[in-house]
């Protein structure tokens, strides 16, 4: 499959502790030179802040160990994610021992954040992490809501970010966009992920389209690819979608390697391939 012709592709978001050994060597063969791993939901609600211990030691020691192994540099994201916010009991417990992991040095920021069903107690997290997050002037990776509440969902986090002064909206990207939400995202401020997930997401037709409505500027695109059906190498299914509408390579390489490298290069941790 063609990939970055020369060009270390970055996939900005996906989570590789559900994926096998083998999907990181497809990513290597498939010219993928650098990875970000968002915290996010195991599939069930972890009962204990020792249950996030052990998760944010995966993605901060075992998973750069497994993407090393290809060539693949391996960063992640430290937070509680939205699904599990309903308990403030435990999420403060967690973001008690989220410092220590966010001093790593593969970790580049808070996120995944934001809401899952727009709840209360789920925006009260939001605040939190927002607040740490400000303290420690960390780069922001935001989760949007699925379908019905992404518009809604996505304008409260905004209003959320936007009620913390010390927040600079260019160093925060708002993931999960869709057409009906990535305008006014831009209007404020903020950085533009479009996630190529088969059934709730974006195609890589879709995505690209959405790129010749809206620019290329302040965008990534990401796989956000995980336990469901998915797909690891949909940001090389999307250079291809890009190159089959004739875009100039230099086009291609400022999405899928420029862009995510400028965002995530406030942070000094990262190392651009």
């Amino acid at each position: 499959m063609e990939g970055g012709e020369g060009v270390n592709f970055i996939d900005p978001h996906i989570h590789m502790v559900s994926r096998t050994t083998d999907d990181y060597r497809a990513l290597a063969l498939a010219g993928i030179g650098a990875i970000t791993e968002p915290a996010f939901w195991a599939g069930f609600d972890r009962g204990s802040a020792q249950g996030f211990r052990d998760y944010f030691n995966q993605l901060t020691v075992a998973e750069p160990a497994r993407a090393a192994r290809f060539g693949i540099r391996h960063y992640c994201w430290i937070c509680l994610n939205p699904k599990e916010a309903e308990d403030l009991s435990l999420a403060r417990d967690v973001l008690a021992i989220m410092p220590e992991f966010l001093d790593r040095p593969t970790a580049l920021g808070v996120g995944e954040i934001g809401l899952n069903k727009n709840s209360v107690n789920e925006v009260a997290v939001l605040e939190l992490q927002i607040n740490l997050a400000a303290r420690r002037d960390e780069l922001i990776l935001v989760h949007t809501p699925h379908l019905e509440d992404k518009l809604k969902g996505t304008r409260l986090i905004m209003d959320v970010l936007r009620n913390e002064p010390r927040i600079r909206p260019e160093r925060v990207l708002i993931d999960h966009a869709e057409e009906h939400t990535v305008g006014e995202i831009r209007d404020r401020g903020y950085w533009v992920g479009l996630t190529l997930y088969p059934d709730s997401k974006c195609s890589p037709a879709r995505a690209v389209d959405i790129l010749e409505r809206y620019g290329t500027d302040r965008v990534w695109l990401n796989s956000a690819a995980d336990w469901g059906i998915s797909d690891p190498l949909a940001i090389i299914k999307a250079a291809s979608e890009m190159r089959n509408r004739r875009h100039p390579e230099e086009l291609i390489r400022k999405i899928f390697h420029d862009n995510p490298a400028a965002f995530l290069s406030q942070c000094p941790k990262f190392i651009t391939p």
